[in-house]
This record gives C-alpha cells, sequence and structure tokens, in this order.
C-alpha cells in the first residue's frame, strides 16, 4: 500500500509509476493553504528504525548553564579530566546566611532596552533606583515559567517586565545567556589562558524534562541568538533535561553524599543534621559481598558507591523540585556500562517554590485588597521586589517543626503607599482584616506563625507529592523503591518532610544529595561529556504525517472518501512515526524517502502532527494537531542540461528523523548524489 502525503492544489506524485496521478487534498482539509510538495517512495508501513551511533564533536571544555526559574548559575569540566567539576566563581552580593553559588534569575535593561545586569548586580541596583526612576527600567524575574505555559509560543512571544512593558521574549533570553557566555569565557581564559578560542567550548542548557519541543527550539534559537554557538555548528550545543541531569549526576555519588530522609532524627530540619545513608545501605552491603563480580563491573563503570549496592536493573525515580516545575523521570540502571534507560516517559507540572510566592501574594491580597496589590506592584515595582525578597529569606527558614514565629519586612514603601491610598495604616488593615493568624509586630514587620507559613507551602507540596503518586501508579514504575529528591526546592524542609511522611509508608526510600540544589548543574556538565549516558528514552507523544492511502470499504469511514482520476484514496490518513511512551534508543533512526512534485522544486515542507494517544487513525481525530513542519531545501538537479526536466520520482529524498534524543532530529540525503540536503524541523512557527 503508498502512502502518499496530503498536500495542497499543487498535488502530489507517489513514488510507484502506476500511481503518477496527481493527488490533491480536498477543499477543506488541514492543509490545503500550505502544500508540502512531496511524495514518498516508501510504503505506509514504516520499514525498521535503525541505529546509528552519535558522532561527538571535538571540544576541550564543557560549559553547562542551569537557567533556572529563580536562580541560575554555570559550572564546566575539561575534556582531559571530565569528572573534575569546577563551579563558577561566587557571585557578588548575595543575601546573608544564603549560600549564593548560583545567582538569581533576574535580568535589569535600562529605559532603551538595552544589557545593564543580571543576577544579584541587577537585583540591588533595581532595589536602589528612585521609586520614579525604577518605572522606566525594564526588570525581568521568573520569566522562564513564560516558555513553558505559553501555549501559542513563537519566535515573537513578549515577555512583560515588572514595570508592565514588554519586550521579545527571544531577547531576554538571549540577554541573559549572553552574560553567561561571556562570564564562563573570562573564567576559562583566566584559568587556562592556553586554550584555543575556536571550537573549544561545547554548551549544555537545561531545561525541564516536561518541556515540548518549542520550549526546547526556542532555548536554541536564544542560545543562537546570544553567540554560544553559530547554526553551522549546531552540534556544539546540547539540550539536558533536568531530571536527567540529576541522574547522572546521582549514579557517580558515594553513600557519605547523600542523605536518607527515613533514618533523619525526629524534629531535625536541616539537611545537615540528618544521618548519612551509609547505615541504610549497610545490610545491602553485606548481602553484596557475596556477589563481588557485580560490584567491581559496576564501579569500574564510574558509578558511585550506591549504585554498586544495586544490582543491574534496578529501578529509581528522580524528582526534580526546582522553582517552576516539578519534573519527574524513571530511570534503570544497566549492564555493563552503567548506562541509563528510561523507564516512563516525563511526568510532571507547574508545582515549583513560585507557588509558594503565589500564595503569599494571595494572602496579601486577603488583607489589603487585590486591587491595592496590583496597584502598588505597578506603580512601586522595585519596592515590591524588596517585598518578595523578604519573604524569600523567611521561607529559606520555613520547617515542619520550627516553633516560634516569622517575621516579614514590609518595605516603608508600601506602608507610605497604602496610607496614602486607603487613608489608614497598615495596622488598621490587619486588625480588619478576617486572616487571624498575620499580626502586626511591635517592629513594625509582619509577624506570621509557623502554621499559617506552613499553609502556604500546602497546595504546591500536595501537588508535588500528587505527581509523584500518580507516578507510582504506574505498571512500569511498580516496584520502585528508591527515590532522589533534587532541585532548588527541595532544600526546603517543608518539602522533604511532607514528601517522606507521604511516601515512605509505601516503602519507598527518599534520597536526598548533600548539594542537592547543584545536583542538575553538576550533571548537565557530566552529560556534556558524554551525552550517551542515557541509553534509551520514551517519546512523550505520537508523532507523524497526514498522507493519502488507498480506500478500503468497511475500513475507512466514507467521509474519507476522495475519488480522483478513478482512484479511490482516504485523506486524512495519521501515518505515525514514533508512538506515545514508545521505547526508542539513542541514534535510532526513523526512515522515510520522498521525491519532489515538480521538476526544478528548490524547497519541500511537510507538516508534521502530534497527539497525546497512540491509536490516533487520522490527523482529525480529536487530541491531534500539526505541531511543526519538516523543511528539505534542495539543490538544482545535477546530470546535464536536461535533468531538471526528469520525472521527479527519479530524485529520491531519503530522511533520518531520531526520537530518541533531548530534541528531535533530523537528517536527509539526496540518493542520487548522495549529498546532504539541509533539513530542520521547525516547531515555531505554527
Amino acid at each position: 500500500m503508498l502512502a502518499v502525503p496530503e498536500v495542497g492544489l499543487q498535488g502530489l506524485y507517489s513514488g510507484s509509476s502506476p500511481e503518477r496521478s496527481p493527488v490533491p487534498s480536498p477543499p477543506g482539509s488541514p492543509r490545503t493553504q500550505e502544500s508540502c510538495g512531496i511524495a514518498p517512495l516508501t510504503p505506509s508501513q514504516s520499514p525498521k528504525p535503525e541505529a546509528r551511533a552519535p558522532q561527538q564533536a571535538p571540544f576541550s571544555v564543557v560549559v553547562a548553564i542551569d537557567f533556572g526559574t529563580t536562580s541560575s548559575g554555570y559550572a564546566f569540566s575539561f575534556a582531559s579530566d571530565p569528572e573534575a567539576i569546577h563551579m563558577m566563581r561566587k557571585w557578588e552580593g548575595g543575601d546573608p546566611g544564603v549560600a549564593h553559588q548560583k545567582t538569581p534569575t533576574c535580568l535589569l535593561l535600562t529605559p532603551e532596552g538595552a544589557f545593564h545586569s543580571f543576577g544579584y548586580t541587577a537585583r540591588d541596583y533595581y532595589h536602589d533606583l528612585d521609586p520614579e526612576e525604577a518605572r522606566d527600567w525594564l526588570y525581568f524575574e521568573k520569566f522562564k515559567m513564560k516558555i513553558h505555559s505559553a501555549t501559542d509560543l513563537t519566535l515573537k512571544t513578549q515577555l512583560e517586565a515588572v514595570n508592565g512593558k514588554k519586550m521579545p521574549a527571544l531577547e531576554v533570553f538571549a540577554h541573559a545567556l549572553r552574560f553567561f557566555k561571556e562570564h564562563a569565557l573570562q573564567e576559562l581564559r583566566d584559568q587556562c589562558p592556553s586554550l584555543p578560542e575556536k571550537d573549544t567550548v561545547r554548551w549544555v542548557l537545561t531545561v525541564p524534562a516536561i518541556w515540548k519541543q518549542p520550549a526546547k527550539q526556542f532555548m536554541r534559537e536564544a542560545a543562537y541568538l546570544a553567540g554560544l554557538v553559530s547554526r553551522e555548528d549546531a552540534e556544539q550545543l546540547l539540550i539536558a533535561l533536568e531530571p536527567e541531569a540529576a541522574s547522572v549526576y546521582c549514579r557517580k555519588l558515594r553513600l557519605h553524599q547523600l542523605v536518607d530522609l527515613s533514618s533523619r532524627a525526629p524534629g531535625s530540619g536541616r539537611l545537615g543534621e540528618r544521618r548519612s545513608i551509609d547505615s541504610s545501605f549497610r545490610q545491602a552491603r553485606e548481602q553484596l559481598r557475596r556477589s563481588r563480580h557485580s560490584r567491581t563491573f559496576l564501579v569500574e563503570s564510574g558509578v558511585g558507591e550506591l549504585w554498586a549496592e544495586m544490582q543491574a536493573g534496578d529501578r529509581y525515580v528522580v524528582a526534580d523540585c526546582g522553582g517552576g516545575t516539578v519534573d519527574l523521570t524513571v530511570h534503570q540502571l544497566e549492564q555493563p556500562h552503567g548506562t541509563l534507560k528510561e523507564l516512563y516517559k516525563a511526568s510532571g507540572g507547574p508545582c515549583g517554590a513560585v507557588g509558594v510566592d503565589l500564595a503569599f501574594e494571595q494572602l496579601l491580597g486577603r488583607i489589603f485588597g487585590e486591587d491595592f496589590i496590583a496597584t502598588f506592584k505597578r506603580q512601586r515595582p522595585a519596592a515590591w521586589v524588596d517585598l518578595t525578597i523578604a519573604f524569600e529569606a523567611r521561607k529559606r527558614t520555613a520547617g515542619p517543626h520550627r516553633a516560634g514565629a516569622l517575621n516579614i519586612s514590609l518595605p516603608f514603601s508600601f506602608i507610605d503607599f497604602y496610607r496614602k491610598q486607603r487613608g489608614h495604616n497598615v495596622e488598621t488593615a490587619l486588625r480588619r482584616s478576617s486572616v487571624n493568624f498575620v499580626k502586626w509586630s511591635s517592629q513594625g514587620m509582619l509577624r506570621m506563625s509557623c502554621e499559617a507559613m506552613n499553609d502556604l507551602f500546602q497546595p504546591t507540596v500536595s501537588g508535588i507529592i500528587q505527581h509523584i503518586e500518580a507516578l507510582l501508579e504506574r505498571p512500569e514504575v511498580q516496584g520502585v523503591k528508591l527515590l532522589f529528591l533534587v532541585g532548588g526546592f527541595a532544600e526546603s524542609a517543608v518539602l522533604q518532610h511532607a514528601v517522606q511522611a507521604a511516601l515512605g509508608a509505601r516503602g519507598l526510600r527518599v534520597v536526598v544529595p548533600h548539594d542537592v540544589g547543584l545536583t542538575i548543574l553538576k550533571g548537565a556538565v557530566l552529560f556534556g561529556q558524554a551525552p550517551g549516558v542515557v541509553r534509551v528514552r520514551r517519546s512523550p507523544l505520537t508523532y507523524g504525517v497526514g498522507v493519502l492511502n488507498r480506500f478500503v470499504a468497511g475500513r475507512h469511514p466514507p467521509d474519507k472518501l476522495l475519488v480522483r482520476d478513478g482512484r479511490r484514496w482516504c485523506t486524512d490518513v495519521f501515518e505515525r512515526f514514533v508512538a506515545a511512551e514508545q521505547s526508542v534508543a539513542l541514534g535510532e533512526e526513523v526512515l522515510r524517502s520522498y521525491c519532489p512534485a515538480r521538476p526544478g522544486q528548490r524547497r519541500v515542507l511537510i507538516n508534521l502532527y502530534c497527539c497525546a494517544a497512540e491509536d490516533a487513525r487520522f490527523i482529525t481525530d480529536p487530541g491531534v494537531r500539526k505541531c511543526g513542519a519538516l523543511s528539505l531545501e534542495l539543490e538544482p538537479a545535477e546530470g546535464g542540461p536536461h535533468a531538471a526536466d526528469a520525472p521527479p520520482s527519479r530524485r529520491e529524498i531519503r530522511t533520518a528523523m531520531q526520537f530518541g534524543d533531548t530534541e528531535i532530529k533530523v537528517t536527509a540525503v539526496d540518493v542520487s548524489t548522495n549529498r546532504s540536503v539541509r533539513a530542520a524541523i521547525d516547531f515555531l512557527s505554527n
């Protein structure tokens, strides 16, 4: 059976000579506006995917940028010593008592839109601006989540600064990435002056695993604009999935670098007060002494002691709890090289630490009025940032067993602005409010009980636990006994206690690395040195194209029948490349061959469709949507002056798509010349 891609009125030719009639889409088809101008040479039943070893580009150093919702940073390692990870220089500024090996994800632009500063420097400078002057400056914070939440993300998507002014999101992200690029390269030059400039660095950018392809492509486009790499050297940039990076790092850890939450002392609140995981695995260690060969090969493969205690084939969950999202992945440890296999597609949702900040903002709205909070944020943006900083400092001290109340400073600008707007002071507002667990202290601060603070955490923490529990119900995850809790929000004692209380009863061992906030960053460096460590992934969606197949009565719906030149075709058939939740190995290829529809055709466009279901039959089925386009740029046909007039079926373009990497990739070859054809998939032009 021949599968003919559906096109516009220009029509196509199939690759078999008896089927050379043009086969246009019927009027009203979703594709009548766009012509892909191709014809497949392969039958609708796909050839068996081929696996091809990914080729590694030469590089001297890997620099990973962990671009987080609330904080960001970079780290690097040299190819000559890949596991010696160098953290970035500590940032100037910061808050007392808070480690600052990362810097806040805050960007400050001048009123003209030019870059001014990033991180602590941006935050502190904005803080010191006169309130009236600050209204003209563009200050962006926690803007990464806008890319996740945008349903129609394009290269023209806008971001709103704190003062309400808008700017292209691509430029905002490029400013931030350029800042890290310049800092990292300067530090590399200082450490290694002889390091060559060109083709030296492999860059790695971290993104949540639950991000869809448009968001990943957006980050790559921002990296191009920032000058990290050029489009011609695209392989010098890797996109790393955050929970995967954490998994890669955790597999290198020794037992004393981990904390088992199930063995913590009652009432303890800080990570350092809990007992090490060593004793928890002592019994397993004794058992494995009887099988020293298994332990030896794992250690020689470069995995840490914890993994040596695990049997090959053991499975575990990584829960990356960050500022914006909770990101879950399930991995299985493989012999003989300690590689990783994903057992279930990435899951999670927007349940990050910013949810606690939003709950605090809603609390202020209940006390002072939602309209006042909105006006204050708009007219006193710098003072609002001061208030969020004060809350962040107290949020970090919250714990399930804390006894004393928490004081949160209100900026003078807030107190003064409220009195002018409302005609009475904030103390009066608190007395009149129905919120009885927040008082006004004699020191001029909001005084919040610990129970009230913990209540602010509950919606977000409950959402995280629900996502984990839903994952544990999946058949692919049955029997998992180990969960790594990582990410910046995983530093929270409130979250740690809640996760252990909810999941410990299920027999799940919850483990936290000591450097939990840097786990993803360090893992991204290791991933950049050896991206093949995750050998198998699960496709999050079903991908394919719309085609015409021969109509079969009784099998195809009558409304899909198209008759052309006496031939009966079924329109809108969804030809699947890969199914949702299908295991796909790294380097595994899905092959398709096409030929141009017209002599001299220079460009081919093929619409791609996706859905969450595995069994969609037509591109018009509920849940199936157009998600991107595959483009092929063709050189003029060779073979003399009459080559361009040769039948189009004789020019075969063979495409190879890979779904087993962190991004969907495509390559193409002109079979007649064996030359590469420029091929790309665009997910941002819908």
